[in-house]
């Protein structure tokens, strides 16, 4: 696909001069998998009444790809579980090019990409995300709980076949999953999938203790250094890791370090949830309620995106994540999978 040069809009700009440009859109809450750093195991769902329809979640895009937005990533819970989700794929798929928008991409566990790899980038989707934390069966069976490794490998490689770029995203955890990055950078070097390692976010509760999980990756990239030679590289894809090349396999390393180096001062994006919400940070709890707005039937497409330009006009300087064992709760309470990452 071919890049663009970025279309920015004073309705898009945030109080820090920062330009809004990137939508990550949870279609659902709902996940086939309950990874141990992001849900409980026993989870209570929104009620279906409360989610927007995909209909709805077509016209807020709409609003934000009409002032400034260029990239919308679909994301859950697990968004290829939503039934008929692929309709949205679609029709947010035509609307790519002429000045709008240039990217739609997906995150996904990759339980379900068997079945729509193709039909996704048929849509228009060139790139997608797929979160696996291990290589090791047994590992990837413990921190997903309801996981498959065989099931998530056959989707990885369904949609490296149906032509999609593969990125892999591991959340790294100490004790858990730290002895098996080289294996995951030889073995997307031998595939050709960009790796993405992640700091653990204290986001909603969990089973357990979050310091017991938490691995800086500050640390994480010096041992790496080690076996592997790391170069800079400018390149980026609108989110929040910093890259580097890895000469020996040639493909990319990212590290996403909310902890140890926030990335607040470049940060271009806002968060949608499937009920209307709408997240100007993800580590802070304030929000603009979307949906009452669209279902007014006395608001039209300029009340719309006067809600929206009054919420990025509350877009924060940063988040305010905090590890520590003397804080017991969450940095913010509500789940990983409410608002997709």
């Amino acid at each position: 696909m071919t890049s663009k040069p970025p279309r920015t809009s004073p309705d898009m700009i945030d109080p820090f001069g920062r330009a809004i440009t990137y939508l990550r859109v949870s279609v659902t809450d709902r996940c086939d998998l309950r990874c141990v750093y992001c849900m409980a195991e026993d989870m209570t769902f929104l009620p279906k009444a409360q989610v927007l329809s995909l209909e709805e979640l077509d016209r807020l895009c709409g609003a934000f790809i009409g002032m400034g937005v260029q990239r919308i990533r679909l994301t859950g819970g697990e968004p290829l579980v939503r039934k008929d989700v692929m309709t949205l794929f679609r029709s947010l798929g035509a609307r790519i090019g002429g000045g709008g928008l240039q990217e739609l991409t997906v995150t996904t566990n990759g339980t379900q990409l068997t079945k729509h790899a193709e039909g996704l980038y048929e849509a228009g989707v060139r790139r997608i995300n797929v979160s696996l934390d291990s290589l090791d069966p047994g590992t990837f069976k413990a921190l997903t709980r309801w996981g498959d490794l065989e099931k998530t490998m056959d989707g990885i490689f369904a949609a490296k076949g149906a032509g999609l770029a593969v990125k892999i995203n591991a959340v790294a955890m100490k004790g858990v999953n730290e002895d098996e990055f080289d294996r995951l950078i030889a073995w997307c070097g031998e595939h050709g999938f960009d790796l993405t390692l992640i700091e653990t976010m204290p986001l909603g509760e969990i089973t357990g203790e979050r310091t017991d999980q938490y691995l800086p990756l500050s640390m994480v990239r010096s041992r790496l250094r080690q076996t592997w030679t790391l170069e800079d590289t400018d390149y980026a894809t609108g989110g929040p890791a910093r890259y580097f090349t890895v000469a020996e396999t040639g493909r990319r390393l990212g590290f996403i370090t909310p902890m140890t180096h926030n990335f607040c001062e470049s940060c271009n994006r806002v968060r949608l949830t499937c009920t209307g919400t709408l997240y100007m940070c993800l580590g802070q709890d304030d929000a603009a309620d979307l949906r009452a707005v669209l279902r007014d039937p006395s608001v039209d497409e300029a009340g719309l995106q006067q809600a929206i330009r009054d919420a990025i006009a509350r877009k924060p300087k940063g988040h305010d994540f905090i590890i520590d064992r003397r804080r017991k709760a969450p940095a913010v309470g509500r789940h990983m999978s409410v608002t997709g990452g």
